[in-house]
């Protein structure tokens, strides 16, 4: 009885002590497991470098344009090999049906048969050869400089698709900025709007205003409401549009970081400077100019001769040896010389001539329209960001001239000196000049990306 009770009090204390221990133990797993929650639903604090990190490696656009451009460099290579001499190393083993041993004299004596086939050289045949091979002609050299027009043109192209994918999501991240901004406005308009009905409400009831005061601020209240909700759906909608650039789950909550000043503008003289040498617009037309020269070169190598030459060395005998019976040496080597002169073809060299020499001038075209299209892209960017950089000082004065008549406005009406339309329409003008100052900062940043665009500053 004694052990009995012994073992009940120990499973007792078991019990306590598993029971005890075990919210405690619930208790830290839950506790960890929602700071980890909190954690991956804090929202991810992005600036615009950043946000163009992030666009560069999920777009499917600058993916394929890059993709197109290493995929040109790599066709360069091949271009360029195809240059230089081939190395193959050949290994076979041929039998042939034999037409059976010659008697010859003395009486008794035999001949190795010899094969059926008289194409080949015996029965038994073993080949094992290193075979080097080169052509020497203008077809390969135009290849070549084509290929490299191409992948020049390729990377132009490619940084064409990454400027404009800066471009978007700058545009998109101002937007985006911008409307949290306009949210904030909303709120505090909503928040004035709902403390001056609780001023009209108090003036009515010490009979210092008449209801009429009232109405008007209850109409301003709900009015303003209704702005707050547009305000919340355009920034979600902002965050949606930018988010589908940025991550997987464009729902993803992310805070947007950016500088209060803005940057500053260059001279138009260094942005001329900086388009003429680096645009990539211009850059590709070049590059598709050099491209069209190559063809003309290149068909132009279908009326002159090619040279070919073959050097092999390796083992074609009966027998798979270095040396065969009699020590007679297997091992040894051949080299040939050719010449191919085209004679005759039916005029197709010359019209390829001609097609080449008509896409080059397509292409002198172009260049000289993407030269023209570049100085009048410039001028208009350039001039949108001089204006825009211009209004964002008189939008600040606005701002804060805007403030200081809703100030007053306020301060007159509650000493009766201002009606209550003088401090609704205070109040809209406060509005109305913070959101213009959020939509010229969008402004002046796209305008500055469409220069850096034209530039390739960044």
């Amino acid at each position: 009885m004694q052990n009995v009770s012994f073992y009940r009090s120990l499973a007792v204390l078991m019990a306590v002590l598993v029971l005890g221990w075990q919210p405690r133990a619930w208790g830290q797993a839950r506790s960890s497991g929602d700071a980890s929650a909190a954690e991956a639903s804090k929202p991810v604090v992005i600036t615009l470098d950043e946000a163009i990190r992030l666009a560069q490696a999920s777009d499917a656009v600058y993916a394929a344009s890059t993709a197109a451009s290493r995929v040109a460099g790599l066709d360069r290579s091949i271009a360029l090999g195809s240059l230089l001499p081939s190395v193959v190393y050949n290994n076979a083993a041929i039998y042939t049906q034999g037409s059976g041993p010659v008697i010859g004299e003395p009486p008794g004596a035999t001949t190795p048969e010899s094969p059926r086939f008289i194409a080949n050289n015996g029965v038994h045949e073993y080949v094992s050869q290193a075979s080097i091979n080169e052509i020497i002609g203008l077809s390969g050299v135009a290849a070549y400089r084509r290929a490299e027009a191409e992948a020049a043109k390729a990377r132009a192209e490619a940084e064409i698709a990454r400027r404009g994918l800066v471009v978007a999501v700058t545009g998109l991240f101002y937007t985006s900025l911008a409307a949290d901004r306009k949210l904030a406005v909303a709120e505090r308009a909503h928040q004035e709007a709902s403390d001056f009905v609780r001023l009209t409400t108090e003036r009515e009831e010490a009979r210092e205003s008449a209801h009429a005061d009232l109405v008007k601020a209850q109409l301003e209240e709900q009015q303003t409401a209704r702005a707050l909700s547009d305000a919340k759906v355009e920034a979600e909608k902002a965050h949606l549009e930018l988010g589908v650039l940025l991550f997987a789950d464009p729902r993803t909550p992310c805070t947007l970081s950016a500088p209060e000043a803005e940057p500053a503008l260059a001279s138009r003289e260094d942005v001329q400077a900086a388009a003429a040498k680096s645009n990539p617009e211009l850059r590709s037309a070049l590059a598709a100019l050099r491209s069209a020269n190559a063809g003309v070169f290149s068909s132009w190598g279908g009326l002159l001769p090619d040279l070919g030459v073959n050097y092999t060395y390796g083992i074609d005998a009966p027998q798979f040896a270095v040396n065969g019976p009699d020590h007679i040496a297997n091992l040894g080597y051949s080299a040939s010389v050719s010449l191919n002169i085209p004679i005759w073809d039916w005029l197709g060299s010359e019209n390829k001539v001609r097609q080449s020499k008509i896409l080059r001038n397509a292409a002198q075209v172009a260049l000289t329209a993407a030269q023209r299209r570049l100085i009048a892209q410039l001028d208009e960017t350039y001039s949108e960001a001089v204006a825009a950089r211009d209004q964002l000082a008189s939008l600040d004065l606005s701002v804060s001239t805007a403030a200081e008549s809703l100030r007053l406005v306020k301060l007159a009406y509650q000493g009766g000196e201002a009606t209550v339309l003088e401090v609704v329409d205070a109040q809209t003008a406060h509005v109305t000049a913070e959101n213009a100052r959020a939509d010229g900062r969008v402004r002046y940043e796209s305008a500055l990306a469409g220069l850096e665009t034209l530039t390739g500053t960044k």
